[in-house]
């Protein structure tokens, strides 16, 4: 049974996962959160200056 044999495997491989700690978790959302708002940031700056290209196009 092929399916036995994988169910057991990642039963096996779940017990040697180590989960991080309240600390690590904390530290690492928040670091995600703070590229997230970079992103946003760069994405703005990016669409505004595009915007204002193609408005200086189109005025003249």
């Amino acid at each position: 049974m092929k399916v036995k044999e994988y169910l057991t495997g990642v039963a096996a491989e779940a017990k040697r996962v180590t989960w991080p700690g309240k600390r690590e978790l904390w530290e690492s959302t928040l670091v995600v959160i703070s590229f997230i708002f970079i992103l946003a940031v760069a994405t703005l700056a990016c669409d505004k200056a595009i915007e204002g290209c193609l408005r200086l196009i189109k005025a003249s």
